[in-house]
């Protein structure tokens, strides 16, 4: 169960693909961005992954980071009437970051309601907001080599962290051809949870992204 998270969106998105060959309305779009979540204060334990006080005089005791980087985003809209409709996103980090001596992934899904206050035929104003979850996994990776000849490194999962979270934005879908769009979003997620892995609850991210319509 613990990995069902990873099959949300494309479950939702082909929940989608019926009503949408009907109706010829469903935009489907990939992107990538950042986000930014300063880091929380203390420290992990590089020998007993406990939490410790950096700066204290202990010497295995590493700072938190901050929630940064690169994000890759992948989703689906379909719009029920002209101004109104749904749709399915996630946000991940396609490459793990340090977290102390662990590794972490974060990853945001969300299920929205759609707004869209301003149609033309070559541009789109859209708002959104939703619920979802922010998942951060945590793995350790340990390296060794037998003499000078073999080296092996085993990554491992210890564990992983799931949080409520609130999902607002805004994006502008600027169609280049009759159905290849660009669409740069600005996101606001809202996790009130993730303090107990970062330094606070409010993720702004920003994503381009370039996706395929058939709703014109």
């Amino acid at each position: 169960m613990k990995h069902n998270y990873r099959y949300f969106l494309f479950a939702a998105l082909a929940t989608m693909i019926p009503a949408a060959h009907a109706q010829s309305n469903l935009d489907i779009y990939v992107g990538l961005g950042t986000a930014h979540v300063k880091a929380a204060d203390g420290g992990i334990d590089n020998q007993t992954f406990g939490s410790c006080t950096p700066g204290s005089g202990g010497p295995t005791c590493q700072s938190l980071p901050s929630l940064s980087g690169v994000f890759m985003g992948i989703g689906g809209d379909i719009m029920f009437t002209d101004k109104f409709g749904a749709g399915a996103q996630v946000a991940f980090t396609p490459a793990k970051s340090d977290y102390g001596p662990l590794q972490y992934r974060q990853t945001f899904i969300d299920v929205n309601g759609l707004y869209e206050p301003v149609r033309h035929k070559r541009a789109v104003i859209q708002l959104l907001g939703g619920i979802g979850t922010a998942r951060t996994g945590f793995s350790f990776t340990q390296s060794g080599c037998v003499g000078t000849a073999v080296c092996t490194s085993q990554t491992q999962p210890v564990g992983s962290a799931g949080h409520f979270d609130v999902h607002l934005g805004v994006g502008v879908q600027v169609f280049v051809t009759e159905h290849i769009f660009v669409k740069p979003t600005f996101d606001y997620h809202y996790v009130p949870g993730l303090t107990d892995q970062f330094g606070g609850s409010n993720v702004p991210m920003f994503m381009f992204n370039v996706g395929y319509g058939t709703r014109r």
